[in-house]
């Protein structure tokens, strides 16, 4: 009995000491899954914040401001029509060239059915649809899938690969 009654006092004394040791154990473990959460959503949020600035420089003619959400490198890839293009220099002057060039217009640019999934802490794609309404009424648009990828000024286009549904 007084083995027992021991027993018990120490059950009694313990308990505690191991639910609080478990609660601080899950702990961590919650507050890493809500800063990945977070993480993600500000990713997910960063993302889309430079995508509407990508739509408002188009639709205000402004390229150059719209190229500031692709990575300035030479090994930026933009695929589309069957071509494949290397370069931010490319891939600019394929727009000017598109959009800007005489008889071209730039119309006004749309991004739907945005689907921003972040791969890891530097990486994620984004595809979409995109649709431009032109001062004739026609609409041209496609597809598109994105590569992101987070640098120290931010998260930046590293790979688009656009097609269209004409």
């Amino acid at each position: 009995m007084k083995h027992i009654c021991l027993l018990l006092l120490l059950a009694l004394l313990i308990a505690p000491i191991a639910k609080g040791q478990a609660a601080r154990e899950a702990q961590p473990n919650q507050t890493g899954k809500q800063s990945k959460s977070v993480r993600t959503k500000s990713a997910a949020a960063e993302i889309r914040a430079l995508l509407v600035a990508q739509v408002a420089a188009w639709n205000a003619g402004k390229l150059e401001d719209f190229m500031d959400g692709y990575w300035r490198s030479t090994e930026l890839t933009f695929f589309s029509g069957g071509r494949k293009l290397s370069g931010w220099d490319e891939t600019i002057e394929r727009y000017r060239k598109t959009y800007q060039a005489e008889g071209r217009e730039m119309g006004k640019l749309e991004f739907s059915d945005l689907d921003i999934q972040q791969l890891g802490p530097n990486a994620a794609v984004v595809r979409g649809r995109w649709e431009l309404t032109m001062s004739d009424g026609k609409k041209p648009g496609g597809l598109y899938t994105l590569i992101f990828r987070r640098f120290k000024d931010g998260w930046k286009i590293v790979h688009d690969h656009t097609s269209s549904n004409q």
